[in-house]
């Protein structure tokens, strides 16, 4: 494609489109990729306005607790019901991430905690719309009041000492930890026929 003078243009409306739909994907990982030096990232890091994926072969916790609780989206102001849930540590064994640019075939992925060398993090919160997998809890406690266990006083909460979640996929709005430290990092921008999320939604 040409411009009336004569010049080339082609992709130029394109690309910029697809840098504008990147940024909100790439700021899910700025956090991580900004702690990549020494590995571990005492920070925070959320998807605003758009869910995300995250996958593990198996998750292991020590002190869960979970409540019902609401995301707000920060630009439109809607709101959604999630399950708040938290693990005071956790490991997590092949760890993905991703994230889907909307309106594009491209997806940024986030791999971690392969080779049996898990990803770990602390305090470890989690905002989620849809959790999957084979869940083995120890001591759990169901129906305490959610202020208990970091809630708002009167709605339902339950806690357990130990979770084991194995071939564990969640949908989530957001993710926050003291700690993350993610061993075998490897972030990929995939695109085209490469542009698949960590599983498919059922």
């Amino acid at each position: 494609m040409k411009d009336p003078q004569g010049n080339l243009v082609q992709g130029r409306t394109r690309w910029r489109r697809f840098a504008a739909l990147m940024l909100p994907a790439t700021a899910v990982a700025g956090a991580i990729v900004f702690g990549m030096a020494n590995g571990a990232i005492a920070a925070s890091f959320a998807v605003s306005g758009q869910t995300f994926k995250v996958s593990a072969s198996k998750l292991e916790g020590e002190g869960f607790r979970q409540y019902g609780g609401v995301v707000t989206e920060k630009q439109s102001g809607d709101t959604h019901p999630v399950a708040v849930s938290g693990i005071d540590s956790a490991k997590l064994y092949d760890l993905c991430q991703s994230v889907k640019v909307p309106n594009l075939p491209v997806v940024l992925t986030i791999n971690a905690g392969g080779g049996g060398d898990p990803a770990t993090a602390t305090d470890l919160l989690l905002d989620v719309t849809q959790l999957e997998g084979d869940a083995t809890f120890t001591n759990i406690d169901i129906g305490v009041d959610a202020s208990d266990v970091g809630g708002e006083p009167g709605a339902f909460g339950q806690r357990s000492e130990k979770v084991v979640i194995t071939d564990l996929k969640q949908v989530a709005w957001s993710t926050s930890a003291g700690t993350f430290n993610l061993k075998g990092l490897k972030l990929k921008v995939n695109v085209g026929a490469d542009a698949k999320e960590c599983f498919v939604t059922k």
